[in-house]
């Protein structure tokens, strides 16, 4: 990829110009789009075909500037139902193009003046096929969003002096800061008339790393009272709560740096009985207080038609994640791999032999996403169950 590479088209007569400046010295140009300003983050791509509103709530994506690989933006605008946090996450947004006109009898609102009235920048009519084939060969690498008027030069200084996404740990900016519950089942998107709910709703605290609306809506519709409780919670104050259940949730950056986390969950692993169920780095984190390690991947994995299964059984899965569990560091005495991400066998599920307690790498809730592993949450509802 040229270090000058060109747009497909210059930006119309009336557009406010802008830049994408990679820490390897790439340079791409286009238009502004959202709000005016810079932004440095981590260059990632998604490859969903749907689902952009969610992806830029999702608070996974925190610190990042997102490549979708879906051509075009805004067609379907925006509505307050498909978020997946008060507000957009992303750090900045990278778009072949932006729909001229939203058309949905679902829209509230233009993606174009949502970001600009979030603060996000974005940048539309660069090459995003050659941006994405670009990440995919060199990895995901630090770049900056600018619509503001600051010069290349200073961009690329900036974007080299910003941290690296390995070792960081972003779960305080992302996660609730009071404890809080939630009530409020799925919306349109999923069969809400589940069978078997219980009588009296299982008690599951969730750790908030950085979660998503949609999965307390699911843990809802499966018949769970969900209490939510910040990242740096102790381990007294899960348990007294006196939970049936503790889900271990989503967030954004490296999850060796989140050392209280990992602190917490040896804590509730010495709890024998208490079912405990991970998600992507809630997944991450499990695996590291067992011993094992993590490591970071060279691009990641985000979009919705990610292979993960085990022998004969697949799912076709929703993922954001840009780390994952080495397979080896695990203890096998102990835990057992059950899934693989069939696209290069990287650890997408696992179970303790000997405990009430699982992970998985990618997202049931599939919020954007196929339905296909909804079932986790029926399973960790029956562990709960099977402990009643």
């Amino acid at each position: 990829m040229s270090s000058t590479a060109s747009p497909p088209a210059a930006p119309g007569p009336t557009a406010t110009a802008a830049l994408l400046v990679l820490a390897d010295g790439t340079l791409l140009r286009g238009e502004a789009f959202g709000a005016i300003g810079t932004a440095v983050g981590e260059v990632v791509f998604n490859t969903g075909m749907t689902g952009y509103q969610e992806v830029m709530t999702d608070p996974s994506y925190s610190g990042q500037l997102v490549t979708f690989t879906y051509p075009e933006l805004g067609n379907t605008g925006v509505n307050a139902a498909d978020q997946e946090a008060p507000h957009p996450h992303v750090r900045g947004v990278i778009a072949r193009e932006l729909a001229p006109v939203a058309s949905s009898w679902r829209a509230e609102g233009d993606l174009d003046q949502w970001l600009a009235g979030h603060g996000v920048v974005g940048i539309r009519g660069v090459d995003t096929r050659a941006l994405v084939r670009h990440l995919r060969e060199g990895g995901a690498i630090n770049g900056a969003i600018s619509s503001d008027g600051t010069t290349p030069q200073a961009l690329l200084a900036a974007v080299r002096s910003a941290p690296s996404m390995e070792g960081l740990n972003l779960t305080a900016q992302v996660s609730t800061r009071e404890p809080y519950t939630w009530s409020e089942p799925c919306g349109a998107t999923f069969d809400t008339r589940l069978q078997d709910r219980p009588a009296r709703p299982y008690r599951v605290v969730a750790i908030d790393f950085g979660i998503k609306r949609a999965i307390l809506e699911r843990l809802v519709a499966h018949g769970c009272s969900v209490t939510v409780l910040p990242a740096d919670s102790s381990l007294e104050a899960v348990l007294r709560e006196r939970p049936e259940g503790v889900f271990l949730s989503n967030g954004p950056g490296d999850p060796a740096a989140v050392s209280g986390g990992i602190a917490l969950v040896k804590g509730l692993l010495e709890q024998p009985d208490l079912p405990l169920f991970g998600i992507c780095m809630g997944h991450q984190i499990l695996g590291l207080a067992l011993g094992g390690r993590s490591f970071k991947l060279a691009y990641g994995h985000r979009g919705l038609n990610h292979p993960c299964g085990s022998p004969g059984q697949v799912e076709i899965t929703s993922q954001n994640h840009g780390f994952a569990i080495e397979a080896d560091s695990l203890p096998a005495e102990r835990v057992r791999i059950t899934h693989h991400n069939l696209n290069d066998h990287t650890v997408a599920a696992l179970e303790l032999l000997h405990q009430p307690v699982f992970g998985v790498q990618y997202h049931p809730e599939a919020s954007p996403g196929p339905h296909d592993a909804d079932h986790h949450f029926a399973r960790f509802v029956a562990l709960m169950a099977a402990r009643r």
